[in-house]
């Protein structure tokens, strides 16, 4: 059975840096993607016909989400998929800097998106593949979530809370269900250059990543992409709930 009719994937934050380099490395692949996002690729459906599904949807709003997911929307993507595949891509820096700056509503937001979002679509996900043999979630985690940076409070507290709930699923060992939360690198998206932008006195490692930009040392969005998702449709995928990508 080819790949087409084998696997089908779900991919959130799919229409910008590394999620469109993963839905792309996908449908190349002739696995079809439902793609959920604030924001859609126009360019898509006609690059891809007939393999590719959009659906507008703003992951920070909780609310918003659960009315998706009580929908049959998931449930009708994953029928009759042999391998269905979660990639919980999307998510935000948040607020960057010592505790006294940070904007409540931006630390709730970030939560909302780096933490309840992933968090509710692996429930969901899990409970409409459960017809599956194979089911494989990867959340897109950060070094970030293992080590601290000052400044970075809000985003590796999130970061590390997809670490462990990945280590907390797989302690459940819930029939056909792989977890893994991965850490893709240090890649060249938005997210760096939003990095880059931050002032010293916010981000004390901002010139670390500085260098990584003028030194050519940042990975390419679409070589991580096609690496994570070699990874994650790996026969060994799931055997480590928390990985990451450089090895």
């Amino acid at each position: 059975m080819n790949d087409r009719t084998h696997h089908r994937a779900i991919v959130t934050g799919h229409s910008r840096g590394l999620g469109a380099a993963i839905t792309e490395t996908l449908l190349e692949r002739g696995i079809p993607v439902l793609g959920v996002s604030r924001t859609l690729d126009p360019k898509l459906p006609d690059r891809f016909p007939g393999l590719v599904e959009q659906v507008a949807v703003d992951l920070a709003d909780a609310d918003v989400l659960a009315d998706w997911l009580l929908s049959d929307a998931l449930r009708s993507w994953v029928a009759q998929c042999e391998v269905p595949l979660l990639v919980s891509n999307a998510g935000t820096l948040g607020p960057v800097g010592p505790l006294p700056t940070q904007d409540p509503a931006a630390i709730a937001k970030a939560v909302a998106l780096n933490v309840a979002a992933p968090l509710m679509l692996a429930g969901a996900f899990a409970a409409a593949s459960a017809a599956a043999a194979d089911r494989r979630i990867v959340q897109v985690s950060s070094g970030a979530g293992r080590n601290a940076y000052p400044g970075w409070a809000v985003y590796c507290a999130t970061k590390a809370a997809l670490d462990h709930h990945a280590r907390s699923v797989a302690l459940d060992r819930t029939p056909g269900l792989r977890i893994c939360s991965l850490a893709p690198g240090v890649v060249d998206t938005d997210m760096q250059a939003e990095i880059r932008a931050t002032s010293v006195e916010r981000f004390p490692n901002r010139e670390r990543f500085v260098a990584l930009k003028r030194d050519g040392a940042l990975a390419t969005p679409g070589d991580t992409g096609r690496r994570l998702v070699a990874y994650l449709l790996d026969a060994r995928f799931g055997d480590q709930p928390v990985a990451d990508l450089r090895g």
